[in-house]
């Protein structure tokens, strides 16, 4: 009977040996491995996006940076019509990645906080209809693939990485914790504390997910509303702002002779130092008071 068992176990051993041998292939390797490094970096946190950093890539940098200097020395040239001169004018590009990497960041806390009220509405919708959290989570993700086609939402990525942390058998709370951390975003951290805290006490999770994203979804509408006022608002700044350069490339291209002597002499470039300067100003001060912070 040992000798019997001793055999069997013998062959089951070969025919395991085997199959791992075939599993060995390097196609199947490298998904296996790949599948255990997904499954670590889901786990740990690590190598999932920050969303108040952006890191430029090089390509990126040089862009901003030629594109800024671009149209300051253009407005160099406009004024002064002197190359060098001009080219001084392009120093303060050297600061256009800071700029492009904060208006990277804005846009995409926005649209995370657009996808996440669509989440929110879907969340309500799918526990109210008797599905479980874990399966909510995963229909969210599915509607937001229908809302928003080819998966490149933030927010789509998110929850399958939720999901993804719920099977591997993570706690949702820690899941949800590390998303508001690394988001820090307002409204993402009020939802996620009333349903970490509604999970722990054991209140009626369905009629709390239902109100609060009721409650954010018209917070979030209200902000959308003031945003789309403030845009209209910035959009007539910059037409305000580009009329001084619209009349001054009218009247070169009119009538040359009059703006000849701001051009070539210390009186005019003096002039135009002044003039460009209060313009810069008048950008800095229209920025700052339509930087409303909602």
């Amino acid at each position: 009977m040992l000798h019997r068992s001793g055999r069997a176990v013998s062959a089951a051993g070969k025919g395991s040996g085997g199959k791992r041998g075939n599993a060995a292939k390097p196609g199947a390797a490298g998904r296996r491995s790949e599948s255990d490094g997904s499954a670590r970096t889901v786990s740990g946190g690590a190598g999932l996006r920050d969303y108040t950093a952006y890191t430029l890539g090089a390509r990126e940098r040089l862009l901003s940076i030629a594109l800024f200097a671009g149209v300051l020395f253009a407005v160099g040239m406009l004024f002064y019509k002197l190359w060098f001169l001009a080219l001084l004018l392009t120093l303060p590009a050297l600061k256009a990645p800071g700029i492009w990497r904060t208006n990277r960041i804005k846009r995409q806390r926005t649209l995370l906080k657009l996808h996440f009220k669509q989440a929110l509405y879907s969340l309500s919708s799918s526990m109210s209809a008797g599905r479980s959290v874990e399966n909510a989570f995963r229909e969210a993700a599915k509607d937001l693939e229908l809302l928003y086609p080819g998966g490149n939402s933030d927010m789509i990525r998110e929850l399958n990485v939720i999901s993804t942390r719920l099977e591997y058998g993570e706690p949702i709370e820690a899941a949800l914790l590390d998303f508001g951390r690394r988001s820090q975003i307002d409204d993402i951290d009020n939802f996620i504390d009333v349903f970490v805290t509604c999970k722990r006490t054991g209140g009626d999770l369905i009629e709390v997910v239902r109100r609060t994203s009721t409650v954010i979804g018209e917070k979030m509408e209200i902000q959308q509303d003031i945003s789309v006022m403030i845009a209209q608002k910035k959009f007539e700044s910059n037409i305000l702002l580009g009329t001084p350069f619209i009349f001054i490339v009218f009247i070169n291209a009119s009538a040359p002779e009059f703006m000849a002597p701001l051009y070539g002499s210390a009186a005019g470039i003096a002039l135009a130092t002044v003039g460009l300067a209060l313009i810069f100003l008048s950008a800095w001060l229209m920025n700052r008071i339509t930087n409303i912070q909602i």
